[in-house]
């Protein structure tokens, strides 16, 4: 079977470079190999998403010479596969529901932290504290059958008891130089938000459902993901899902060396090509030449 390769971004901005050298080292990769090149919208995030950056998408990959499989997968038109993903996570016993807000858990966390230090994810945020874990079935009941918001927490302690140790095969490189055998370590986010209320998935499980069922063999991405990995190589263990090959690639940063933003206008793509840049500079400014 042919490799399949994907590009996977969300219409909540304008694409910049940093897009640019995914986009095209996938498509890149899918023509050398014979593989194919998929486009996915990863448009689950109905505030700050907009048509009109999905509209930019298409119209700024397809000036850099980028074809893509028709139709584009839309995640928000394939919300129930996400909500049959988590009733299968909760059926094993690993999601509970988390009522507190964000102004809630930073205090519960300061009460922690009046301790001593309190953990953070790979990202820097503050883990959470697990208070929901320990309420009541009644209350639990209750609070479910009332308006206030939740999210919908994987009980990681749990999943990792039931999935065991997990790693990958890393064909790239991650933020430490690491390669090649790489052990997991999903328990470094903590009991990660798999769903919301008024949203029956998030990041973490949409992409990994997603990459199966759209077949994708190849996983390239920037390594800014590359820990975020374990989580979906968790996922996948507990949904039975299969694995892809995992490459991250470097990121293409600002001239004070930070990642590159959707609000920084000097690299994007649509003020790029509006000041006359052409494909084989975008090519060249990010190092494909």
């Amino acid at each position: 079977m042919p490799p399949v390769f994907r590009f996977a971004p969300s219409p909540n901005g304008y694409l910049h470079l940093g897009h640019a050298y995914s986009a095209l080292l996938n498509f890149d990769s899918a023509c050398r190999s014979g593989g194919r090149f998929l486009l996915r919208i990863e448009d689950i995030d109905t505030i700050r998403c907009r048509p009109e950056f999905e509209a930019a998408i298409y119209q700024d990959l397809g000036w850099l010479g980028i074809a893509w499989e028709q139709p584009v997968r839309r995640q928000s038109e394939y919300l129930a596969a996400y909500r049959d993903a988590v009733e299968k996570l909760s059926a094993q016993g690993l999601i509970f529901p988390a009522f507190e807000s964000r102004a809630e858990i930073a205090r519960l966390v300061a009460q922690e932290e009046a301790k001593g230090p309190w953990p953070r994810d790979p990202d820097g945020t503050l883990l959470y504290p697990g208070v929901a874990k320990s309420l009541s079935p009644d209350e639990r009941a209750r609070l479910l059958g009332s308006d206030t918001p939740y999210a919908l927490r994987l009980d990681m302690e749990a999943a990792c008891v039931r999935t065991g140790d997990l790693g990958w095969t890393e064909q790239g490189e991650g933020p430490d130089g690491e390669t090649g055998a790489v052990a997991a370590r999903p328990e470094a986010w903590g009991d990660v938000i798999l769903a919301r209320k008024e949203t029956p998935t998030s990041y973490h499980l949409s992409v990994v459902i997603d990459d199966a069922l759209q077949g994708v063999t190849e996983v390239v991405r920037g390594k800014d993901l590359f820990w975020s990995t374990s989580v979906h190589r968790m996922l996948q263990r507990l949904l039975g899902l299969p694995q892809p090959a995992y490459r991250h690639h470097r990121l293409i940063l600002d001239s004070s060396g930070h990642k590159l933003s959707k609000s920084t206008q000097a690299t994007g793509l649509r003020e790029l090509r509006a000041a006359g840049a052409t494909p084989a500079e975008i090519r060249r400014l990010v190092g494909l030449d």
